[in-house]
């Protein structure tokens, strides 16, 4: 079983007096998705190697995702939007249009991975929706979290789903 969902199932009988709302986010606390983007930025290291060693990609492509969060937002588009530009940076813009194509598959390909839920998730959801109302509260990108969310089975467990462009108080 999953550390966190042990934990929280330790501590549902003192959070009864107080919650009646739980809130989930989705992705790494539902279902697995940092570990996709970990594996495509390996081939993306091996696609650019004779440009650069894999800490200087990796670096750009960090420095690259951040500089472009608030024009791409989260999720697999974006991821994939840094690594073209960092891609053309790292090559003095003389990567071949075949790698820019590998790179484009590499994201076709992550936004079609099967949703692998969290070990314990879904009796975790089933026991809590007994007692608590249950929201999901996600970022990302719409088309693909709605995909996921579907995908997952899970869409019966909550009362309210919200996907956000940014967690922040604003909205």
């Amino acid at each position: 079983m999953n550390v966190r969902i042990f934990a929280f199932k330790m501590g549902i009988n003192r959070m009864k007096k107080e919650l009646d709302i739980i809130t989930f986010d989705a992705d790494d606390t539902l279902w697995e998705n940092e570990l996709f983007f970990r594996e495509n930025e390996h081939r993306f290291c091996e696609l650019i190697k004779e440009y650069a060693d894999q800490n200087q990609v990796l670096e750009s492509l960090l420095k690259n995702e951040i500089k472009t969060l608030p024009i791409y937002g989260y999720g697999i588009k974006g991821f994939v939007l840094s690594m073209i530009e960092t891609a053309l940076e790292l090559s003095n813009n003389q990567i071949s249009g075949n790698t820019i194509k590998e790179i484009l598959e590499l994201g076709k390909k992550q936004l079609s991975y099967p949703v692998k839920l969290i070990d314990g998730v879904e009796d975790t959801l089933s026991a809590l929706q007994k007692d608590y109302t249950l929201v999901m509260a996600t970022k990302g990108d719409l088309t693909d979290q709605e995909r996921k969310i579907e995908e997952s089975g899970l869409k019966k467990y909550f009362s309210h789903i919200e996907i956000m462009s940014e967690k922040n108080e604003s909205g």
